[in-house]
């Protein structure tokens, strides 16, 4: 991996912090956050912070970054998939640069494992969750099954124990006869030590929002984003194709 890259990651915290994931993922890579302050997992808690990602984006175009990732799935899915995909035209147009979100990288995960036919695990309540099922739609991936921790609290999802994640997931996948893979939606849910234990126990593989954002992010600069421990995505991940 090169020894100069630099990231910029629009987040969903009030603070300008990184989430921790990306460090440790990929301890060479220098990441630039910004924050925009989501205020709660509902649509009200989200247009405030909505309204901050171009101009966090400009911010972090100005800072010389070689790529800029949109931190926070259902901040970037919750308006719907045309204006997901508006937004991202306009990140692009913008700021000139290599842009993805956090949703883009959730669907491009599952199709780089090959999973068309999925459980789904989320942090969300209904309301959430119903556009979630739109963007899967929207991309040709059928929901077989979802489970949800139905929070609110913007801070709720990062409370939620490895071992809460994977009871969820268990139970998406028991109800989900034929899934190729499952998703695990919501990057404040602490995924990192989750893909493996599901993948050995389902045999199928696991696509999770933070890290692959993190795996998507690496692709926006022209690495594979390969990296050992986390999972079949990161594990098999081969070179982006220019």
């Amino acid at each position: 991996m090169r020894k100069d890259i630099t990231v910029g990651l629009v987040v969903p915290f009030a603070k300008d912090e990184v989430p921790f994931e990306g460090p440790i993922m990929y301890p060479g890579v220098r990441f630039v956050p910004r924050g925009v302050g989501v205020r709660a997992l509902t649509p009200e808690g989200y247009e405030p912070a909505w309204n901050g990602i171009l101009p966090a984006a400009d911010y972090l175009a100005e800072q010389g970054v070689d790529a800029i990732m949109v931190i926070g799935t259902s901040l970037t899915f919750y308006r719907g998939p045309e204006a997901h995909d508006r937004l991202l035209e306009e990140l692009r147009r913008r700021t000139g640069l290599p842009v993805s979100t956090m949703s883009q990288s959730i669907i491009d995960g599952l199709r780089e494992v090959g999973a068309d036919r999925v459980a789904v695990a989320t942090a969300y309540s209904d309301v959430v969750n119903r556009r979630l099922k739109e963007l899967l739609v929207a991309a040709d991936i059928d929901v077989l099954a979802l489970e949800c921790f139905d929070l609110l609290e913007f801070g709720g999802p990062s409370k939620k124990s490895e071992a809460d994640i994977i009871a969820l997931s268990d139970s998406a996948v028991s109800r989900a006869k034929g899934a190729e893979g499952i998703l695990i939606s919501c990057g404040g849910l602490r995924t990192l030590g989750v893909a493996k234990p599901l993948e050995d126990r389902h045999g199928i593989p696991v696509v999770s929002s933070a890290t692959a954002a993190f795996w998507a992010a690496m692709r926006l600069v022209g690495e594979s984003g390969r990296v050992a421990g986390y999972g079949q995505l990161l594990e098999q991940a081969k070179e982006p194709v220019h």
